[in-house]
């Protein structure tokens, strides 16, 4: 089979058992350092990816996909406001909503805190709620209108020492009038089940009221709301969806989507994931520059050679292409233990960390990361863009040490020979 010789040259040096032992050493190292780079990288990116993508999961199926709150009055009849919106084919379900800030308090423990009233027979549109119960009966059953019953997130509830059937003080800073001055509204509720989403935003600062509950603690009036819950067919298009149902509805109504609820948080981790590539790209860079040292020693080391290849015949952009097969194969060969590594330890994300927790403890707080457990997400096209990255580094630190050994001089390099 024809095979071009400076491709047999270039593998024969590489498989040739070298008389400088360093040069073969800095190549292993240069094999290892571009192979922890891609590897690092790749489980990174996937680790990132799969934050974002549990993150945007529980923030969307605690809170809702897209809100229409009026301009400056409550909400009382919604049923006509859910009917417009549910023209748009993307809406596919709407529930109201009365929400407010508030204090919980159980013995000495206190604590702020969101309450948000729901309609428990049309809560199940919009949000995962019902499916999240960990302890107490059923919604419709857990919150019956002028029972002041509460539904409490896990790690409030685990906060304030309060279980089903336990009663906590709900104050609220809209104030009533009495003889004694202005003083809080302050109501006390029975705790009747608790639900976990596993995002410790909502797990520790959220508590479900009936909304007939919440409209007499706020002031909104009998059967007053606060707003619109929207849940859609396609979470990724809610700022499409968003902006139509603003056209549709007019001035009076505020539409406004997750997107826009947690725009900071999504850019942060956006920037982070930009910033974590950029920096573990560095690791690959500096495997590369050892390609530069590794194949400038081998120049020096064959000078002889190169020059009987030249006296031989060969062209310097023959030599040229032996050096940079040999440089390309230590690339390769970096690049696909990279690869192997990475994707294997991506995938296998879940066995790893539970075994490193054993000697380090939780690597996760949920105070901080809201997550408790470390998710990936491997995706394909983020694995070819890092594998060909390494590549074109690695090719790209062997043009100037082949390009050096294609400039040898023959008789110069025979004189001491």
């Amino acid at each position: 089979m024809f095979q071009p010789y400076e491709l047999f040259v270039g593998l024969r040096y590489t498989r040739a058992k070298r008389r400088n032992h360093f040069i073969s050493f800095i190549s292993l190292i240069s094999i290892l350092g571009i192979a922890l780079g891609v590897t690092a990288l790749i489980t990174v990116t996937s680790v990132m990816n799969g934050f974002e993508e549990e993150m945007t999961t529980r923030i969307v199926g605690a809170s809702s996909h897209a809100t229409v709150t009026g301009a400056d009055a409550p909400l009382v009849d919604w049923q006509p406001l859910a009917e417009a919106t549910r023209r748009n084919p993307e809406v596919i379900g709407a529930a109201p909503y009365a929400e407010g800030q508030a204090m919980l308090a159980m013995g000495a423990r206190s604590t702020g805190a969101l309450i948000r009233g729901v309609l428990p027979e049309v809560e199940g549109e919009v949000s995962e709620l019902e499916d999240r119960l960990e302890r107490g009966p059923p919604l419709a059953e857990a919150l019956r209108p002028r029972e002041f019953g509460v539904v409490l997130g896990a790690d409030l509830a685990a906060y304030l020492g309060a279980v089903v059937g336990d009663k906590v003080m709900l104050i609220t800073p809209k104030a009533s009038v009495t003889p004694l001055g202005f003083t809080p509204r302050v109501k006390r509720f029975l705790v009747t089940g608790v639900f976990r989403f596993g995002m410790f935003q909502f797990d520790r600062n959220l508590a479900v009221v009936h909304a007939d509950d919440a409209a007499a603690l706020f002031g909104l009036g009998k059967g007053g709301f606060t707003g619109l819950r929207l849940k859609l067919a396609d979470t990724a298009r809610a700022p499409i969806v968003s902006r139509e149902l603003r056209d549709t509805l007019g001035f009076d109504w505020f539409v406004s989507d997750w997107t826009r609820q947690n725009a900071n948080y999504f850019a942060a981790v956006k920037m982070e994931k930009t910033m974590m590539f950029i920096i573990l790209s560095m690791i690959v860079a500096v495997a590369a520059f050892n390609i530069v040292s590794t194949l400038v020693m081998l120049v020096q080391d064959k000078q002889g050679d190169i020059a009987i290849l030249r006296t031989q015949g060969a062209s310097p952009s023959s030599v040229l292409g032996i050096f940079i097969v040999q440089g390309t194969l230590i690339g390769v060969l970096g690049t696909a233990a990279g690869l192997l590594g990475g994707i294997a330890l991506a995938s296998n994300i879940d066995v790893v960390v539970p075994f490193v927790e054993r000697f380090t403890g939780p690597v996760l707080n949920p105070e901080v990361y809201y997550i408790d457990e470390m998710p990936s997400d491997l995706r394909w096209p983020d694995v070819t863009k890092v594998g060909l990255m390494s590549f074109v580094l690695a090719l790209l630190a062997t043009i100037y040490p082949a390009w050096r050994a294609s400039r040898t001089d023959p008789a110069a390099a025979l004189a001491y020979e």
